[in-house]
Parts: C-alpha cells; structure tokens; sequence
C-alpha cells in the first residue's frame, strides 16, 4: 500500500532582483490551476492526488514552469523563493480581491503576517479515527518537518533571529487547539469554535497539522502538514515527503502508535510540548534543542529526525520509496535553505544578494530536472 500525495504550494512572484510584486489577480484570470491568496504577492497551485514520487516530481514542476512562461510575457517577472517577505512589502496588505469579506477579515486580523509562502503536504488516510491517531503523532512531530523546510530567515530586508520567521510569526488560529481523542471530540470541537467566532468558517483552523477533507469536520480523508515552509527544491520536498508517508504508514500499520496511550505525559502536557518546540524549531531550525514527546528527553531536531529516518527505512523500503529518503541525510549535514542563506548573510553578502542568487539557483534546479525528468509541455 502506497498512500495518496498532494502538494498546496504558496510561492511569490517578483523580479531578479528580489522584489515581490503582486502578480495573483492577472495569473488566477489567465492560466488554469492557480488560485488567489488574500494578498496578490502570492499564487498557489495544487497537485492532483498521487502515489507514485516520480508523477509527484512532475506534477510539482509542470505547473511552476507554465507560470514561469506567462510570467516572462508580463514583463521581466519570475518567481521567488522563500516564506517571508525578504526584502521589503510588510508594512503594508496588496488585497488580491477586494470584494472578498473573509479577506477583510484576514486583513484587519491579522495584517501582514499571513502573507507567506509555504507547502502544504496532504497525505489520504480514509478511516477518520486512525486519521485522528495520525493527527495526534505528527502534530508533535511536525517541529521536525519545519525544522527541514525553513526558508525564511529575512524581513524588510534584515535578519530576523528565526530561521523560519514565517512560522515564528504566523497566527496561529485558534489560539489554543487540543489534541483530538477521537473524530467525534474534532467534529463537536469544530462546532464550538464556529459557533464561538474563534473560527470564521470550517478553514479557519491555523495549526501545524490539522484533518483535512470535503466536507469538514464531518467527511475527513487526508492529512494536512501546514507547518513547512516553502521547499523549492523539488528533490528535498519528496525527501520530506516520503519522512511524513513512511511514518503515517507505520500510525496506520501499529495501532499502539498514540501520543495518548505512548507517552507519560498528558494530552494538555503534551500540547505545551509541541507548541514550545515549534518555537525552538521556527528559531534554530535543525540545531534547535526540543523535548521528545515520548519521555521528555532532550533532543536535537537534527538527531531526532535522523532516529525517525532509521526507524522508517524499512517500512518506506517495503513499500518501494525508500531511495527518496536519502536527500534527507544531505539536509542534516549541510542544513536547510534558511541556513544556506545565513551562511552568506554571516560571511558579508547583503540579503539583496543571498535572495537573488537564491532566484537563479531555484530556477537552474527546475530547468536541470524538467529536462532530465519530465516530459515537454504540450504545444
């Protein structure tokens, strides 16, 4: 059994020299497949459903390189790597549709803090209750998966102190959200929400990882990792990827697999945990010092996910995906993109210059794989 796969990319759009120009309004009317955000600086686009990595590569290139074609019409525009806005823009909100009052809403909220770019990974487990098994487990290991993808050390311009500012930053909603025991405590939590405000409507649950289905909270069949920053590197987002479906496959296969039944700690204890840990992970990324969940040892992010990565190989090389594990081992040794970038930001490049050449990186990478890897767009 290989579990279904998609991909919710947020990514900017701008010019070669770094600057985000709001682009969504004119893309989302003249090309197929990409949506608005409530700012105009960012786009997304959705992967359909897959199981093969090899299609998933793909569908994650194709679209990005029909973007970047009707980009190149507009005028000298490309797309942007990383989840915050590096160089410039938070002072103010581009609204991408004015008319749209959850945006309103979001805009007065929250301000410029939502406007990041970021990967959502939605993985299908139809049964609700070992979906909920699963929420539970990776919630308290999604400081993990953040700890691989962060990618958005700058803002305004200037280093910020967190490696991922976007999650340091970013609102979660509603400010407190328990661990789920069952589908029926998620669906009558939902409700309370919705019926308190503290939720607008059924997607206004802003948390690391949430279910994600149709008809929420009542039809569920995927889970949703929110907590990643965008991943550029299409080869590193199926490394992490391939992390997150080997371990939902153990949750699915080990019924014992539970936070609840598998820690000493209490459910609202263990709340407490992860949140403090995403803290330490948003800041110091993979040299972050977490607490495990299990027994409450001191963990490096780093050796906690290269532990996870020997206890999955044999389940992912069981089901035929283990190769796309090892990029994994390449990230722990050399570091994420945001530490990449610090890197040169510490030995004297402005942050202009890490974004920029972080641009013609990003874009020699796709090239190099649509040619070895992916068929011609259709003419």
């Amino acid at each position: 059994m290989v579990l279904l796969k998609g991909f919710e990319i947020e990514i900017y759009t701008g010019t070669p020299q770094g600057e985000i120009v709001g682009l969504s309004d004119k893309i989302v009317a003249d090309l197929d497949g990409f949506m608005r955000e409530p700012d105009s600086r960012n786009v997304e686009y959705v992967t359909e459903p897959l199981q093969n990595y090899e299609s998933l590569l793909c569908a994650l290139l194709r679209p990005r390189r029909v973007l970047r074609n009707y980009l190149k019409q507009l005028g000298d525009y490309t797309l942007i790597p990383g989840s915050t806005l590096s160089l410039g823009g938070s002072d103010r909100f581009f609204r991408s549709n004015p008319e749209n009052p959850y945006h309103d809403y979001i805009e007065q909220t929250y301000g410029t803090k939502v406007v990041t770019a970021s990967v959502h990974i939605n993985i299908g487990i139809d049964d609700p209750e070992v979906l909920m098994r699963a929420c539970r487990l990776i919630r308290l290991e999604a400081p993990l998966f953040l700890a691989l993808s962060a990618s958005s050390p700058f803002i305004d311009g200037k280093a910020t102190g967190y490696h991922s500012t976007r999650w340091g930053l970013f609102p979660q909603t509603p400010s407190h959200v328990p661990l789920f025991t069952s589908h029926a405590h998620h669906i009558e939590w939902v409700e309370e929400q919705l019926l308190a405000g503290t939720m607008q409507n059924v997607r206004h649950l802003w948390v690391s990882v949430r279910p994600n289905g149709d008809r929420r909270p009542f039809d569920l069949n995927r889970l949703e990792l929110r907590i990643c920053d965008l991943v550029t590197d299409p080869i590193a987002l199926l490394a992490i990827t391939a992390l997150l479906e080997a371990r939902l496959l153990q949750v699915i296969e080990n019924p014992d697999l539970d936070p609840l039944t598998q820690s000493k700690f209490s459910p609202a204890e263990l709340v407490s945990i992860t949140t403090n840990n995403e803290i330490a992970a948003a800041s110091a990324s993979l040299d972050a010092q977490l607490q495990h969940w299990q027994d409450g040892r001191s963990i490096l992010a780093r050796d906690w996910i290269a532990e996870l990565d020997r206890e999955v190989w044999a389940i992912a090389k069981k089901h035929g995906f283990s190769c796309f594990l090892s990029p994994l081992h390449k990230i722990l040794r050399e570091g994420n993109e945001a530490q990449h970038w610090l890197q040169l930001h510490k030995v004297g490049f402005d942050s202009q210059c890490v974004i920029t050449q972080a641009i013609a990186a990003t874009q020699e990478r796709e090239i190099e794989l649509q040619n070895k890897l992916c068929s011609p767009l259709p003419v």
